[in-house]
């Protein structure tokens, strides 16, 4: 949940609010149903294997891993300079700091490194439940302040004119893609559902753990119609639009709040949102090179991905060094604006997501997990029924890009 909150909510499903009301609130609806069982994967095959996703691949064929690293190697920095981006313009904001954005930036990657260092999955996993009870309480009291002025009458189950423009398919697309997360993240929990084993001494049962991912997957969701609600209630029909520079858009988020629960939250309407917004980055930057170093070790030092190895090697701490040295570089040199650069990764995630939900439908359905372990018929039917849908709309996507010469 603190790696799926972020990004995803407090800026894409803010400005769906903002642009269409509740127009796509069906389309949130639909992105957290179809991708669900992608999600579940990940702790389902760690608790029913006592492996990661990634040796799940490895025995699907050397071809399934090698093409899951190739796309989180080829995706990772997008995704990390566009979380790292918007938390450096929230930091700026909120402590009234004149440095630039990269070394704003930097001094947030090496925060982060700093407690990764220091106390791994064990601090990791504490500071985030924290996080996420703050920005809940705040977020929920907020929307349900505003339900008083919502105009329903703007609730669709799909949005008119979808087809029409490119620019609308885009952003339709773009909510989808890290609705309410990128699918990489189901990897991670497979990863993260292993190292709490280690912290713990024993090994979990499949039931406390898909109990906790769900817990987990179906507060993201609300927390995301909250911010949808937010955006709708506040922001639609006001004749105000979000600016897509990092700065404004921040003020305008703050904004949403003071201007609904009181001037006097707005110390704790930022501690939330940039708390939250830290806890993303912290688990993006762990994310990344936990999966990047079990997938290297799972090719070229365990390559039966037998071992049920946990921990984290070199790889891990040189995948973190580099992400974070090119995420500065990038920011640097590429400033653009905010929403271009969410825009830009959350499509990139959007386009992948059926090649890696694929992936994970293979691997739990393997003999590898026990037969009682699988997902049931009802779980496989909604997952083929995802794939097809998010394999068709990318399909649109590239074909009109093509067609359209870009």
């Amino acid at each position: 949940a603190a790696a799926a909150v972020g990004v995803s909510h407090l800026v894409q499903s803010t400005r769906a609010g903002a642009m269409a009301g509740f127009g796509l609130a069906g389309i949130v609806l639909i992105a957290l149903i179809l991708k669900y069982p992608f999600f579940e994967f990940g702790p389902r095959y760690a608790a029913a294997t006592g492996l990661s996703l990634v040796e799940g691949y490895r025995k699907v064929g050397r071809w399934a891993l090698w093409l899951y690293l190739a796309i989180t190697l080829s995706t990772s920095l997008v995704v990390q300079v566009a979380v790292v981006l918007f938390t450096s313009f929230l930091i700026k904001l909120a402590f009234g700091l004149e440095w630039a954005v990269p070394v704003v930036a930097a001094v947030l990657c090496a925060v982060c490194a700093g407690i990764l260092a220091a106390g791994r999955f064990a601090v990791l996993d504490r500071v985030v439940k924290v996080i996420m009870a703050l920005l809940a309480a705040s977020t929920l009291i907020a929307a349900s302040m505003t339900l008083g002025r919502a105009d329903f009458g703007t609730l669709r189950m799909w949005p008119a004119g979808t087809f029409d423009n490119a620019a609308s398919l885009a952003f339709v697309l773009a909510l989808v893609g890290w609705m309410p997360s990128a699918i990489d993240i189901s990897v991670w929990s497979s990863l993260w559902t292993l190292a709490k084993d280690r912290t713990t001494g024993e090994r979990a049962s499949a039931a406390p753990v898909l109990l906790d991912f769900r817990i987990g997957y179906i507060g993201t969701g609300v927390l995301a119609f909250a911010f949808l609600t937010l955006g709708a209630t506040v922001m639609f029909g006001s004749g105000h639009q979000f600016s897509p520079r990092g700065t404004e858009f921040s003020a305008q988020l703050i904004g949403l709040y003071t201007e609904t629960l009181g001037a006097w939250t707005r110390p704790i309407v930022f501690t939330a949102i940039l708390t939250t917004m830290f806890s993303t980055t912290l688990t993006v930057i762990d994310g990344f090179p936990r999966a990047i170093d079990r997938g290297l070790r799972v090719a070229f030092v365990d390559p039966d991905g037998t071992s049920g190895y946990a921990g984290i090697g070199r790889a891990y701490w040189s995948a973190v060094a580099v992400l974070c040295l090119l995420t500065v570089l990038v920011l640097a040199v590429f400033p653009g604006s905010l929403t271009t650069m969410v825009d830009f990764a959350t499509i990139v995630s959007f386009l992948t997501a059926p090649i890696l939900g694929y992936l994970n439908l293979r691997a739990v359905t393997s003999p590898t997990v026990p037969a009682e372990q699988r997902p049931g018929r009802s779980l496989r039917v909604l997952s083929w029924t995802g794939l097809i849908v998010l394999g068709g709309f990318a399909v649109v996507y590239v074909v009109g890009r093509l067609t359209a010469g870009y």
